[in-house]
C-alpha cells in the first residue's frame, strides 16, 4: 500500500514543484533564465558535444512521448505489431540514448577542464548533471533489460504507460507502477527528481522559445567609416527588414 500511495502522490508533488518553481524563477530571476552560454571560452569540443546531446535528447523525448502517451491499441490499429514496435524502440532508443550520454559526458568534461566554464558552474548545475546522467543511464539499462536483450522482456505499455496517462486524468493508478520491475521504478524515480530540479538549474532554457526572432528586423552593423557613406544611406528609402 505504501508503494501505491507513493506512486499516486509523487507525480503531483513533482509537477507542483516544477510549475511553482518555474513561475518563481521567471518572476524573481528573469535575467538568469538562460543557459549562461560559455561558447566564448571554448568552441572546438562544444561543436561536437552540443549537437550530440541536443539531437539525442530530442529523439529520447519523442520516444518517451510515443511510448507513454500513445496507447498500445492505437499502434496496433495502424498495423504495427508489438514486436515491430519494440524493435524500432530498441534500435532508435539505444542509438539516441548513447548519443545523449556521450554528448553529456563531453559537455561535463569540457566544463571540468575549461577554467572559465568550470568557474561559472553552480552547485545546482553540478547536481543537475549527476541526476541527468543517472536518468539517461537508468533509461538505457531499463531498455536493455525490459526489451529482453539481457533478461526477460517486460511490456511497459500495459502498466507504466497506463499509470502515466492515469495521472493526467486525475485517476492515478499507483498500483500499476508499484508492480513494475525495480529498474523501471528507479528510472522513473530519477526522472521525477530531474523534473523537480528543473526550475532551479540551467535546464529552464528548454521552456524558452525565441518566437520573436521570426518577426524582429535585421540588426544592421555599420562601421565608423567616411561621412559620405552615411549620407548615401540617409538618402535611401527607409525599409524595415524581416
Amino acid at each position: 500500500m505504501l508503494g501505491e500511495i507513493f506512486w499516486d502522490v509523487a507525480p503531483y508533488l513533482t509537477l507542483a514543484i516544477a510549475v511553482v518553481g518555474s513561475v518563481w524563477r521567471y518572476r524573481y530571476d528573469k535575467f538568469g533564465w538562460t543557459t549562461r552560454s560559455s561558447q566564448l571560452y571554448e568552441v572546438r569540443l562544444l561543436r561536437i558535444a552540443s549537437p550530440l546531446f541536443h539531437f539525442g535528447i530530442l529523439v529520447v523525448v519523442a520516444g518517451h512521448v510515443i511510448g507513454l502517451v500513445i496507447p498500445e491499441s492505437w499502434t496496433r490499429a495502424v498495423g504495427m505489431s508489438e514486436h515491430t514496435y519494440h524493435l524500432q524502440a530498441i534500435a532508435l532508443g539505444t542509438i539516441a540514448g548513447i548519443a545523449t550520454l556521450v554528448g553529456a559526458a563531453l559537455l561535463i568534461a569540457r566544463r571540468r577542464t575549461t577554467g572559465p566554464v568550470f568557474t561559472a558552474t553552480t552547485a545546482n548545475d553540478k547536481v543537475m548533471y549527476v541526476v541527468l546522467v543517472a536518468a539517461i543511464g537508468a533509461g538505457l539499462y531499463a531498455t536493455a533489460l525490459g526489451s529482453g536483450v539481457f533478461g526477460q522482456a517486460y511490456n511497459y505499455r500495459e502498466s507504466i504507460s497506463v499509470w502515466f496517462r492515469s495521472i493526467w486524468m486525475l485517476q492515478p493508478r499507483g498500483d500499476l507502477m508499484a508492480e513494475a520491475p525495480l529498474y523501471y521504478q528507479l528510472h522513473v524515480l530519477i526522472g521525477l527528481a530531474l523534473f523537480a530540479l528543473w526550475p532551479f538549474t540551467r535546464l529552464v532554457h528548454a521552456f524558452s522559445a525565441p518566437v520573436g526572432y521570426l518577426f524582429r528586423p535585421y540588426i544592421i552593423y555599420r562601421s565608423r567609416g567616411a561621412r559620405h557613406h552615411r549620407d548615401v544611406i540617409a538618402t535611401r528609402a527607409r525599409q524595415r527588414g524581416w
